[in-house]
């Protein structure tokens, strides 16, 4: 049986393709949505960028016939754009707010076509709770939804005998067909745990080529000073540093050093190695609570307060040494070397990145699609690496399961060139630490 889909405003900005994401069925654009969306599409964000697309898209269909009657989508079904003059009972709201409008298309719909289910498709709460009320089936929008707790972590716990682990030790490496452990995914790290002796134990991670398990390196000496503190971080390290895994994705909490371990590795691998040009570092811009307004000056003067967190890290991975501390060096010295670059996002769009490598810090405040932009900017030996705490989001148009860093995890699950470590232990400090668990 067919259905009527109808799409509120916040899903064609978060989506322009929701248009086709309904298979055969039909799909309906309240006129009131049209009237919202002409509102972004002069913004040079990416709201305004899906407004306009979604202007285009909504036109070219218009070409095959008129909306009012409907015009068939390539999936089958067809497109209509309506509107009611009815109202909805006072109890739930009065018809001249728009939200209330989009509503009583809604219902309207369910009404005037009993044959076919109505289901109103946004991304608003409370307008899901408000079109219950009246009986409309309501839902979210994300085509691939996962809850933060069923988000891939990158590593499982395995038992396993002391021999095998006594083997992996010796040769830095096991066959997939010795340790018996069935599929795993690509990339993956395993903690392994002597069955008999639980004190005897081994670090690994499946290698790129899917047919054996490595052990993982360690860096006694440090990456630019910086000492792995507990089994999460040493995992992010081995993917960091690895160049045959082109994309990382570190998620985890406040204090837990995603930014930190990305920008020393990332320096480690620019400046000492010369694995790659330029360490370039970039950030979505989003204020944590009211926003103080326009800031004065030229760009850079701008971004200082947006990009401080960057600079922040930088300098101190620069002044780890009592003598470093006393030269008082800093990120500038860097930059001046044309060894580093930070940037905001914005500008990104249109350009090509190669032998660079990239951290995308906050990464749980973008869009799939914004986050999709940025990768397909990578250029031939770029790496790139997205960072970011899928509990703070900032953005309001995303949530803990369809912000581009959680959609990226689970995209790129079990590919050869890419990883990812979920980070638990807070390591900032032990305020840090506690406060992040309890407030």
């Amino acid at each position: 049986m067919k259905k009527n889909f109808i799409l509120d405003t916040n899903v064609l900005l978060h989506d322009p393709q929701a248009l086709l994401a309904f298979d055969n069925n039909d799909v309906i654009i309240p006129i009131y949505v049209i009237e919202e969306i002409d509102r972004f599409k002069r913004d040079q964000s990416e709201l305004g960028r899906n407004a306009r697309v979604v202007g285009r898209y909504i036109d070219e269909y218009r070409s095959s016939g008129r909306l009012t009657d409907g015009v068939e989508l390539p999936t089958g079904g067809t497109l209509r754009v309506l509107f009611t003059n009815k109202q909805l009972p006072q109890e739930v709201g009065l018809g001249q707010k728009m939200d209330n409008k989009i509503l009583a298309v809604a219902f309207a719909v369910k009404e005037s076509e009993p044959e076919k289910p109505a289901i109103f498709i946004t991304k608003d709460t409370n307008l899901r709770i408000k079109a219950d009320v009246l009986g409309i089936t309501a839902r979210d929008y994300d085509t691939e939804r996962v809850t933060i707790d069923e988000i891939y972590t990158g590593c499982i716990e395995m038992k396993t005998t002391g021999e095998k682990i006594d083997n992996l030790y010796r040769d830095n490496s096991l066959t997939l067909d010795e340790l018996g452990a069935g599929d795993i995914p690509l990339n993956m790290f395993l903690h392994l745990q002597d069955e008999i002796n639980e004190s005897h134990t081994a670090l690994a991670r499946v290698d790129p080529s899917g047919d054996k398990i490595v052990s993982v390196r360690r860096h006694r000496s440090g990456i630019w000073g910086i000492q792995p503190r507990n089994r999460e971080q040493t995992f992010a390290i081995d993917l960091l540093l690895d160049d045959r895994v082109k994309l990382v994705t570190l998620a985890g909490k406040a204090g837990t050093g995603k930014t930190l371990l990305a920008l020393a590795c990332g320096l480690f691998k620019t400046a000492e190695e010369a694995s790659f040009q330029r360490l370039l570092v970039s950030r979505p811009i989003f204020p944590m609570g009211k926003d103080i307004g326009y800031l004065p000056g030229d760009i850079e003067e701008k971004l200082n307060p947006w990009m401080q967190p960057i600079y922040d890290n930088v300098d101190f991975l620069l002044n780890l040494g009592n003598k470093e501390k006393r030269q008082g060096r800093s990120y500038r010295e860097l930059m001046d070397l044309n060894m580093i670059e930070i940037e905001p996002l914005t500008y990104i769009r249109g350009r090509s990145i190669p032998n660079q490598f990239m951290v995308i810090d906050e990464s749980q405040n973008l869009t799939p699609h914004e986050v999709k932009t940025i990768i397909t900017r990578a250029g031939a030996d770029t790496k790139i690496v997205l960072t970011g705490d899928l509990y703070q989001i900032d953005n309001p148009y995303v949530d803990t399961s369809n912000n581009g860093l959680s959609h990226t995890v689970k995209r790129f699950k079990g590919k050869s060139i890419s990883g990812h470590v979920t980070l638990n232990k807070g390591e900032r400090s032990e305020l840090a630490e506690v406060a992040s668990d309890l407030l």
